[in-house]
């Protein structure tokens, strides 16, 4: 069978025409010479019979059409903008983000087969739906013995706070996925069942986005159908769930460090939805709002990205602080729906599988249209007795989530690999509390191919398929996500075991027609506003700028240091006493260690590059990368390849100071490039304003005290030299002054100047504009505090003269700009009893 299999894949691609004849014919044939079926496992290359199956047979043919270095050079497209674009994911247990690892071939499905697999999801969603509705509701199936009642209470997704409950919008499953494979017989079996808050449809939209570009041509040529009419039925769907006609839409993830924050991000803004933390909801009255900087919001639907348990600390998990206090309640009176319903996940538990052929005929009076895997509950007798009868010959899973209790495993226990000892300890447990496990059939997961140097070879995978739940029924997503395993010989795959992605494309015979999320432009009533600014996002905005614009400031100082050790003269005081002064100033903002200061060399590698150092350009701007990953949703691609290139930039190794002062310039550059993108791309809403607040203000108190340092009271010229290429100011100094650097022209330059776009001045004038266009919280009529302490900085450096502009003067200012950043933090931002705002409760804002 297997010599077959391979003979077929080299012969079964030159059935059109001659091997003379048929352009990439021989290519096809040196990628395909070694690919065997491995034995009784189905492939998705080769079929049954031994021959390719018909639809990769043309996209190969296709795919030859692609000279060798051109399909390299499109792989490399691929793989560079996944790392541009910063497309990541944590694996469990894992603080580190890893790059998304994406296969270069796509999974392929022919239209036919995908309407036959697309019936089978449809039919085992919709019975899903109803099994959760009787749970929940009238609890007939239990009643009357469908369902052991053991086989619900048993699992901790059974939520008894959400018994009674009527799904606000109607349905406890607005979205459904299945993981598929080919079964023995050839035909697409479900191997698991994805209830709770199904993960993955975001990495699929990336997949196809970065795969059709890097092959555009041929991903038009095989007619592969688009997934932007799924996404845009599964958006129309949430709002027509909310009782208002234009709802907030709400993608509830569990912050920055979930395994999967990427995706959420990626949806919420696909979907033009806002990404929300627990902390940033807030329950009053019977509605849930959001908190933001003009104070609580309204939201109407959640799709969450938060297991249920952990959604509210007061009826479920006292622990969690993911969740919203309340929540329940408020889904108790109609008041927010949710995506899925909280308790949704109860469906996932194994130990329901058994149970689902014989529903699908009680609610249908059909069969089950697609197949599961064989599946014994061991808290039936009969069941319990026939999987310890066949120990051998089944895997033994856990009943109601991962692992197998009291193994250490992740994965499913097979007796035949355990010793005799941990053998009759798992029949003991079997026998002792049965309930809590299942014994599956042994499977082996069904094979596609992948790109592996040049040629093809096959490895395992699973296909999960989406289906939406919208008013004409469900919609399913043409395609899926897909993961590819490592190893040949695999029963699971999870991204966490170093396994692949995979785009999956539904390919057609007909030309499909392009489809995007934009609606008709007769049906969007027109807006300027983009919308509510989450409290926690503009705290990030304003602390990526505050990071950045520091990072600016300790590698300015860097590069000033670097060429003053380049340049330096040997027997001048002033010059070395002025390079003492920088190196006095990194060490005391925490960019160098005590130890170093009397080293330069060494204070310049450590205040560029080191990671111990909180102060260093490398820790600022990782800082900042962590900040930035918590605003994905909001940073555009060409923003976020910026921050990820400087970090890579300060990451890498500088050996002299000709290198250290190169890369302090480059990665100035960098940040100038930002700052541009920032001002040049980003609307003039709130959180631009939060951006732009965070770099005023930490640029103003950065300047004061590069004022401090080298604008004292007796500065030489070679201090206040340095002071004005600091702050970035020769070439306008110069051109207004045709004398050398003095003492108050450049005060008043560097401090005072309104005009100036580097100065004090223009900082806190800017900062004083923000804060009078943001709303008022309070309905006092007094001025806030933010706004009363930059009116009062700005007053003094309007009336302050450079001649009376000393170093206590200078101080008492930078402690009045540190109050001023504190004072914007505490206003607006989510922190302790100011964060819930009730004097500003909008209702149905």
């Amino acid at each position: 069978m297997a010599d077959s299999a391979g003979q077929g894949a080299s012969e079964g691609t030159s059935e059109a025409a001659s091997p003379r004849t048929r352009p990439g014919h021989r290519r096809v044939a040196q990628w395909t010479r070694d690919y065997v079926r491995l034995p009784g496992i189905p492939d998705e290359y080769i079929a049954q019979d031994g021959t390719p199956r018909a639809v990769w047979s043309r996209f190969f043919d296709a795919f030859a059409s692609l000279a060798p270095a051109d399909i390299e050079r499109r792989f490399g497209a691929a793989d560079r903008h996944l790392r541009e674009a910063g497309v990541s994911y944590r694996a469990p247990g894992e603080s580190a983000e890893r790059l998304w690892p994406l296969s270069h071939l796509p999974l392929l499905i022919d239209e036919a087969e995908w309407q036959q697999l697309a019936a089978g999801i449809v039919q085992r969603a919709e019975l899903l739906e109803l099994v959760l509705r009787d749970i929940y509701g009238e609890g007939r199936l239990i009643a009357e013995g469908a369902i052991p009642a053991a086989a619900i209470a048993g699992s901790a997704e059974y939520l008894r706070p959400v018994c009674g409950i009527k799904p606000p919008g109607g349905r406890y499953l607005s979205l459904y996925a299945a993981d598929v494979g080919r079964g023995p017989d050839g035909r697409w079996w479900v191997l698991g069942d994805r209830t709770q808050a199904p993960s993955g449809s975001g990495y699929a939209l990336e997949n196809r986005l970065v795969l059709s570009r890097a092959f555009a041509s041929l991903y038009k040529s095989m007619n592969v159908e688009r997934v932007a009419p799924f996404f845009e039925a599964f958006r129309d769907a949430l709002r027509a769930s909310a009782d208002r006609d234009e709802p907030r839409i709400g993608v509830l993830t569990p912050g920055a460090f979930s395994e999967t924050y990427f995706e959420h991000a990626t949806l919420a803004r696909y979907l033009g939805f806002l990404l929300v933390e627990g902390d940033d909801l807030a329950v009053s009255g019977d509605r849930i709002h959001i908190r933001t900087v003009a104070g609580l919001k309204r939201l109407d639907v959640l799709l969450r990205r938060v297991d249920s348990n952990f959604l509210d600390p007061l009826e479920l998990d006292a622990s969690s602080h993911l969740g919203v206090p309340g929540l329940i309640d408020v889904l108790r009176k109609d008041g927010v729906v949710i995506a899925n319903m909280p308790g949704s996940g109860v469906l996932e538990a194994r130990a329901l599988l058994g149970f689902l052929p014989s529903l699908c005929r009680r609610f249908f009076g059909e069969e089950l249209k697609m197949p599961h895997i064989a599946t014994w509950w061991c808290g039936q007798k009969a069941a319990r007795e026939e999987v310890l009868s066949r120990l051998d010959e089944v895997a033994i899973e856990g009943a109601y989530g991962q692992g197998v209790p009291g193994f250490q495993s992740h994965g499913p226990v097979l007796a035949g690999e355990l010793s005799a000892t941990e053998r009759e300890r798992l029949k003991a447990a079997i026998n002792e509390r049965g309930i809590d496990y299942v014994g599956q059939e042994l499977v082996r997961l069904s094979t596609m191919p992948v790109w592996d140097q040049g040629r093809i070879t096959p490895r395992p995978f699973v296909l999960r398929v989406f289906a939406a739940a919208t008013p004409r029924g469900w919609t399913l997503m043409p395609g899926g996500f897909c993961r590819i395993a490592e190893q040949p010989d695999a029963r699971a795959v999870s991204m966490g075991d170093g396994a692949r992605a995979a785009d999956v494309w539904v390919v057609s015979d007909k030309q499909v027609a392009a489809r995007t999320l934009l609606p008709a432009s007769d049906s969007v009533r027109i807006r300027r506003i983009a919308g509510v600014l989450p409290s926690r996002a503009a705290d990030n905005l304003f602390w990526l700028g505050r990071y950045l614009e520091r990072a600016e400031a300790t590698l300015r100082l860097v590069r000033a240091l670097g060429m003053q050790q380049r340049d330096a003269v040997k027997g001048s005081p002033n010059q070395m006493h002025a390079v003492e002064r920088i190196q006095r100033l990194l060490v005391t903002w925490g960019a160098a260690s005590q130890a170093s200061r009397t080293q330069p060399a060494k204070v310049i590698a450590e205040a560029l590059q080191s990671e111990e150092q909180f102060g260093s350009a490398l820790s600022l701007v990782r800082s900042a990368q962590r900040t930035a990953t918590s605003l994905r949703e909001r940073l555009s691609p060409d923003a976020w390849q910026v921050i990820t290139e400087m970090t890579e930039r300060l990451a890498h190794e500088v050996e002299d100071d000709d290198g250290v002062v190169s890369a302090a310039e480059l990665t100035l550059q960098e940040l100038a490039s930002f700052a541009g993108l920032a001002q040049e791309n980003m609307n003039r809403a709130a959180g631009w304003r939060f951006l732009e607040m965070g770099r005023r203000a930490e640029r103003a108190i950065n300047t004061v005290r590069f004022a401090r340092q080298f604008a004292y009271d007796d500065a030489e010229a070679e201090d206040l030299d340095i002071l004005l290429t600091l702050v970035d100011c020769q070439i306008t100094y110069r051109s207004r002054y045709l004398i050398g650097p003095i003492l108050a022209p450049v005060r008043d330059l560097v401090v005072l100047d309104p005009y100036n776009p580097r100065s004090v001045a223009f900082q806190v004038q800017a900062l004083t504009e923000h804060i009078l266009s943001l709303p008022a919280l309070r309905e006092s009529g007094l001025i806030e505090r933010p706004q009363r302490l930059a009116v009062a900085a700005q007053a003094m450096l309007t009336t302050a003269e450079a001649a009376t502009l000393d170093a206590k003067t200078l101080f008492a200012l930078e402690q009045d700009l540190l109050n001023l950043a504190d004072a914007i933090g505490l206003h607006y931002f989510p922190h302790g009893p100011n964060a819930s705002r009730p004097e500003k409760l909008t209702g149905l804002a």
